[in-house]
């Protein structure tokens, strides 16, 4: 195969000359990238597909003839199931649409530049963030090429069809003790955290409506997104769901009934009451990044952790990097409960798999599994289980 054919084709959509070139000009700068094709509006794009055979597409949100999230939905209705990553700018418009478009399909998104000092200024700044989210979306590791992760050693990849082929590694884990190993799930959670990246509007789009209205536990949510996103993430999932959904603000009580979603750019902490049955608090702060995240899962698993011990039940789901694998080793420490999102349902296996690999996750399940499974560690009944799809009762009762 020659060098040329190995490439990561991209095709990039957006109606501005400009963009165009910047997201060219940083696809040349990797050697395993390669532009497929350049189309200025949705209608072209998906005319030139065919022809270009693009890997990736790169899709902007806003453009005329056919935006960004129309494209998306005949995309996906013409059958085409190539990563998208959608190119919004930072206002509430770009925000809405592209959390619709990452609820329907999109693999990720990136946020165009804004208020760089020049040209150079802002292809280093997008290009950071661009790059590894191509990679990661177009890369895809085998079950067996991760096991020696931990050691330091990288296996080798299976890779789709013309992905770029670069290692995929975990920071190291310390193995658990024997008695961590053999720690059985909690029999009496009192709080739900989640943490989860790329993919995640999709994830939780599934996960979360499936919770039924009196479900007893409160649930706390670290999504990494811009501080403008959280917000409307909430809103709409709020739309979607029995129990109430919102951004997490200062003091917030963490009650049963609630979803908080973690404010983009700020770090989100449990907080015990002062008093015996007085509910925990939510503390938000900008401290710095961890994981090169704010809000970071890790910072939210530890704070449960220390407000609620064994009473913790934590879920990793999608997700690039390892973001969540120290706090869930906290929460194995303390005795709580974890659950992995596995490979064949996560869009990157990155945080779900850096957990499982680390043996920290009591259970891996595939993500229509993990609503039930979470039912069933709450106490709940089976009857409540049944009001899911047949085929999602059964693995529960199974």
């Amino acid at each position: 195969m020659t060098a040329a054919a190995s490439r990561t084709r991209i095709l990039i959509v957006d109606d501005s000359a400009v963009m165009r070139s910047l997201l060219r000009s940083i696809i040349c700068s990797d050697t395993s990238l390669e532009v497929a094709g350049t189309a200025a509006d949705g209608a072209s794009a998906l005319t030139c597909i065919p022809g270009a055979r693009p890997d990736l597409i790169l899709l902007d949100v806003e453009m005329p003839v056919m935006d960004g999230l129309v494209t998306l939905r005949e995309l996906r209705k013409r059958g085409h199931r190539m990563p998208v990553i959608m190119c919004s700018s930072l206002t509430q418009r770009g925000a809405k649409v592209t959390i619709e478009a990452l609820a329907g399909g999109a693999s990720d998104y990136v946020t165009k530049p804004a208020g760089q000092a020049g040209r150079e200024a802002a292809l280093r700044a997008l290009g950071q963030e661009l790059i590894p989210k191509i990679h990661a979306l177009t890369s895809a590791v085998s079950p067996g090429a991760m096991t020696n992760s931990f050691s330091g050693q990288t296996g080798p990849l299976a890779v789709f069809p013309g992905a770029a082929r670069i290692p995929l590694t975990f920071p190291v884990s310390l193995p658990l003790s024997p008695q961590l190993r053999l720690q059985p799930m909690s029999s009496n959670p009192l709080v739900v955290v989640i943490g989860v990246s790329t993919g995640g509007p999709a994830a939780l789009d599934v996960l979360l409506p499936a919770l039924p209205g009196n479900f007893p536990l409160p649930v706390l949510i670290v999504q990494h997104m811009p501080e403008l996103f959280t917000h409307m993430f909430a809103e709409r999932l709020n739309d979607r769901c029995k129990l109430r959904v919102r951004e997490a603000a200062e003091g917030d009580a963490v009650r049963a009934g609630t979803i908080l979603i973690a404010r983009g750019n700020w770090h989100m902490e449990a907080v015990p009451g002062a008093l015996p049955g007085v509910p925990a608090t939510v503390r938000l702060n900008q401290g710095p990044l961890e994981n090169h995240c704010r809000p970071a899962v890790d910072v939210l698993f530890r704070s449960a952790a220390r407000a609620y011990g064994a009473g913790v039940l934590a879920v990793v789901l999608t997700g690039m990097g390892s973001d969540g694998m120290v706090g869930a080793r906290v929460v194995r420490e303390q005795g709580g409960s974890v659950i992995a999102q596995d490979q064949a349902s996560s869009t990157v296996w990155g945080m779900p798999g850096a957990v499982t690999n680390a043996g920290l996750a009591h259970k891996v399940l595939p993500l229509d599994a993990i609503a039930p499974e979470i039912l069933r560690i709450a106490g709940r009944t089976y009857s409540e289980a049944r009001e899911l799809p047949r085929d999602i009762y059964r693995q529960v009762v199974s």
